[in-house]
């Protein structure tokens, strides 16, 4: 708007000076080589304007022409770079596209146009990753560490290719270097933190942690989890050989992280050796409210020493109820029950389990354990455990699909610090894995094979077979049955029939009865050729009225060396 009120006052005051020279009459004379030229005063001011118009116009047309080669130049240069940055943003396409040829076809045109551009070097690395030459993209790392702007770049590269040949050592001065180049490259950073965790540096790693705090990698929140981590860590290490240092440890890192597990586990188990149950046990709830966990109510249940079973109940009971209804503490007070005795109470904790979800493992193992225990029904023992392996599988600490049995700070494959989870682990895991050869066990039974389980029966085709009869006493008159016709149904030849009869005669001779002369169909149908399927029997299946040698009890699992012990 301004502009445009600008022109029309300069085009007014044009035309005003322009009417005003118009009412001024007046000549111009020029006398020049003896002729005298006359105009008006307005024709000789627009031949002034003209003239000067073509000088401008001469002296713009003879810059132009001593400055054309530089243009050329110039023009040429651009046309490059433009077709440079074209060749790059169209490799880097194909390299996200998985297009090999096209990426090596734009990676050459991008060397040619823009041979000096860091983004070229990057698109020749990536695309000889991408073809597997891992020889080229080592090489293009290396020809990015001349510039000060890609050395970072040519750092990461190169750290990746040597935790692709799994060159641990080259991975980790690789990592350092980065580390002094810029102290906030995160990459750098957790690389570092990894290699630590994983060799058991737990005093590096606790600098590391520092470090990447004061240079803004991590922020506070995360600094204090795996701060917290790592002294856990460290504690389990030196439970055994320093229990001094270990509390203090395991105190400081549950201050950082309340509702880290394990510190909790640790700190209140310490406490308890020490004598300060009560100390102990806010540890164990305050974790408890935030995660039940089934080893913070076993040192909950034992933060007293030479409390009876019966007290040890009541403490299980009250840890309970600081989280109604929990599956957790649900079966930890079956867990306390069922060492009390009190298997009424142990139960009913289980029927509130199955009231509200599907039973797990450990849910089905205690039913087994009530079931062998209260009564000696070990057949009902081994029903419960078979439906064990069908059950739902119970949480587990988890990291990077890996299922492990006790907690660790860093996951076993990339070294990640606080990676592991208290969660249902995935299908892909695999099967259920169950340790049940302590269900048992106070009843020092032998595990011997119980009968097979029989499979879905296939029946023989409708012929006239007699039935399976029990020894008889030698003074026992011989009964002969009538032969009974069974239902139509698919035929078979008798050869057939003959290699089947036999597997009939498993039943075991004391549980039979003799067979009676009479048309019952009953004895026909156990009489019936049957092809049973050998089947693998669950391990703790065996006979109640054999008990058999004793077994010695199962070791105890080994800690994990990740802790150095």
């Amino acid at each position: 708007m301004i502009r445009l009120v600008l022109f029309l006052v300069l085009l007014g005051a044009l035309g005003f000076g322009a009417a005003w020279m118009a009412d001024q009459p007046g000549t111009v004379s020029i006398l020049w080589l003896g002729r005298q030229i006359e105009f008006e005063v307005l024709t000789g001011l627009i031949a002034l304007v003209v003239a000067a118009a073509l000088v401008m116009a001469v002296i713009g047309l003879t810059r132009w022409l001593i400055a054309s080669p530089a243009l050329a130049a110039r023009a040429l240069r651009r046309r490059r770079r433009r077709k440079g940055t074209e060749a790059i943003s169209r490799g880097i396409i194909a390299i996200g596209a998985g297009d090999r040829r096209s990426a090596e076809r734009h990676a050459a045109e991008a060397a040619k146009y823009a041979p000096d551009q860091p983004l070229t070097l990057l698109l020749k690395a990536q695309t000889a990753q991408l073809a597997g030459d891992r020889g080229g993209a080592e090489q293009a790392f290396r020809a990015m560490l001349g510039a000060p702007e890609t050395r970072l770049l040519g750092l990461r590269g190169l750290y990746v290719e040597a935790q692709r040949r799994s060159d641990t050592v080259a991975a980790r001065a690789i990592a350092d270097e980065a580390i002094r180049e810029s102290a906030s490259a995160g990459w750098a950073a957790q690389a570092i933190l990894e290699s630590q965790t994983l060799s058991g540096d737990w005093d590096g790693a606790l600098t590391s942690i520092e470090k990447h705090y004061a240079a803004r990698v991590i922020d506070k929140d995360q600094a204090r989890r795996r701060r917290a981590v790592l002294l856990t860590a460290k504690a389990i290490a030196l439970e055994d050989r320093d229990p001094v240092a270990a509390k203090a440890l395991a105190i400081e890192a549950h201050g950082l992280a309340p509702t880290l597990v394990p510190a909790a586990v640790v700190a209140g188990r310490l406490l308890a050796a020490d004598g300060d149950a009560r100390k102990a046990s806010r540890v164990i709830e305050a974790a408890w409210k935030a995660t039940p966990h089934p080893d913070l109510a076993e040192v909950y249940c034992h933060a007293r020493r030479g409390d009876a079973r019966l007290d040890e109940l009541k403490r299980v009971e009250y840890l309970a109820r600081l989280v109604p209804s929990h599956p957790e503490g649900l079966m930890a007070i079956a867990r306390a029950a069922i060492d009390a005795g009190e298997f009424a109470v142990a139960r009913r904790a289980l029927d509130d389990i199955a009231a509200t979800a599907t039973p797990t493992q450990r849910a089905c193992l205690l039913q087994a354990e009530i079931s062998a225990k209260e009564h000696g029904d070990h057949g009902r023992a081994r029903e419960w455990m078979a439906r064990a392996l069908r059950a739902a599988r119970d949480p587990v600490w988890t990291a990077d699909g890996q299922a492990s049995d006790v907690w660790l700070p860093a996951s076993l494959v990339t070294g990640r610090l606080d990676a592991f989870e208290w969660k249902v682990p995935v299908a892909e895991i695999g099967g259920p894995v169950l340790q049940v050869d302590d269900v048992l066990a106070d009843h020092h039974e032998a595990e011997q094979p119980a009968p097979p389980v029989l499979a879905p029966v296939i029946e023989l085709a409708p012929v006239a077979v007699e039935p399976v009869t029990a020894p008889k006493a030698a003074n026992e008159p011989e009964v002969q049955p009538a032969p009974v016709a069974l239902p139509p149904e698919p035929v078979v030849t008798a050869e057939e029939e003959r290699q089947a009869a036999p597997a009939s005669k498993r039943v075991e001779a004391a549980a039979q009865p003799p067979a009676e002369p009479a048309n019952d169909p009953a004895p026909a149908a156990a009489s019936r050729p049957k092809i049973v399927p050998t089947e693998t029997v669950f391990p703790m299946a065996r006979p109640p009225d054999d008990p058999g040698p004793e077994q010695p009890a199962p070791a105890p699992p080994k800690r994990s060396s990740f802790f150095g012990a």
